[in-house]
């Protein structure tokens, strides 16, 4: 009876033993997770900053569109900060004698990794939803918004006295604009076709949409352009006039990247948009959504294998920390170069599941065979 009624209190110590320390290992993950993501957010929206300083975007409309890059920056840094978190977690569990404590009530190495395989494990199932759904719909709708903004909306925020850069191949200057829109003086350097570069002057012009494109009208200009056969200047004169101010040709349809697909997408692609030499890259792409949240449980087992293999030091050991480290960067490049290889020979696709799934099996037996081979012995020594 005292033995049986023994057994449930220490399995619920047990169970309160391993909430605390899942506890500890979410807390630390969704701090340093965040604290990254607001890093490479400032760090990346850094470059839209010219949006809001030189075309007056409001703040909204800037944080709309910085925010819509977050799901991929997630995607990236989630099995690093899975890792950062099982090592340091248990790391410092380990200098303040808890996992000792831990031990010497008789849990075993399997009974300790439990937690951070299960925190690593919901990373990974979080890993392929942003790989998945959240990262290329997210990221559609980012490009989206950034090609409305850069070809749609900044052809309304053109300054008096400013020469306004619309895109690469187009210049507008406006002497004076209107409270109601008129605008006076215009010049358009136009470049978007190198064989005929045309020079715009206008006494006035108003701004309109056509087909959620941008044009203004011009009123009493001409439009010069240069023969290149005969070298001579033509000169047009109009009373009334309409362009386009689009940054190119191609502006009025969007060229979707791959990164924006589905995955159905990535290994069926649409010939139309995706030339044949590239559908080996748009595979690798697919695959690698398939792989990389799997990454986070072989970081996850990495980080276990350093700190519970191995005899405990009073002083620490740096060692296994800095060989996990160098472990995860390893792995790391080592994936980068297979998915540069692969997209070239499509026969290495299997080398990025080895890659990505291979180091947890092998830390597992590593971790956990021995002491199953040590009880088993026991075991027959006993009979």
């Amino acid at each position: 009876m005292s033995v049986s009624a023994s057994r449930p209190p220490r399995r619920s110590m047990l169970l309160l033993r391993e909430r605390y320390i899942l506890r500890q290992l979410f807390l630390g993950l969704v701090g340093i997770t965040s604290g990254a993501i607001a890093l490479i957010w400032l760090m990346q929206s850094l470059r839209f900053v010219s949006l809001v300083v030189d075309r007056g975007l409001s703040l909204r409309v800037f944080l709309q569109l910085t925010s819509l890059m977050i799901p991929s920056f997630l995607a990236v840094i989630l099995p690093i900060t899975t890792f950062l978190v099982v090592l340091f977690g248990y790391q410092r569990m380990s200098g303040d004698r808890e996992l000792t404590v831990m031990q010497a009530a008789g849990l075993s190495p399997f009974q300790l990794a439990r937690p951070a395989m299960a925190c690593a494990l919901i990373a990974t199932v979080l890993g392929y939803i942003l790989n998945l759904w959240l990262v290329p719909v997210s990221y559609h709708a980012f490009r989206r918004y950034e090609f409305e903004i850069r070809n749609r909306m900044a052809a309304f925020l053109l300054q008096d006295g400013v020469f306004a850069q619309l895109s690469k191949d187009m210049t507008v200057y406006v002497r004076k604009r209107d409270r109601d829109g008129v605008m006076h003086g215009v010049f358009v350097e136009d470049d978007r076709q190198p064989e005929a570069r045309a020079t715009i002057i206008a006494e006035r012009g108003t701004m309109i949409v056509v087909n959620n494109q941008p044009r203004v009208v011009l009123f009493n200009g001409s439009r010069q352009e240069i023969d290149h056969h005969t070298g001579r200047l033509n000169v047009l004169t109009f009373d009334r006039n309409s362009l386009d101010l689009s940054g190119s040709k191609q502006a009025d349809r969007e060229v979707r990247d791959a990164s924006e697909m589905s995955l159905s997408e990535l290994f069926h692609p649409d010939p139309r948009y995706v030339s044949q030499r590239d559908w080996g890259k748009f595979a690798v792409e697919g695959w690698r959504r398939l792989t990389s949240p799997l990454t986070t449980l072989s970081f996850g087992m990495i980080a276990l294998v350093a700190v519970l293999s191995g005899a405990f030091s009073r002083h620490g050991n740096i060692k296994r920390p800095l060989a996990a480290i160098l472990s995860v960067v390893g792995l790391m490049a080592a994936s980068l170069m297979l998915q540069n290889l692969a997209g070239r020979n499509l026969a290495l696709i299997p080398l990025l599941w080895a890659t990505a799934i291979l180091p947890a099996i092998g830390c597992a037996l590593w971790l956990f065979a021995p002491r199953s081979r040590q009880s088993g012995k026991k075991a027959s020594h006993g009979a």
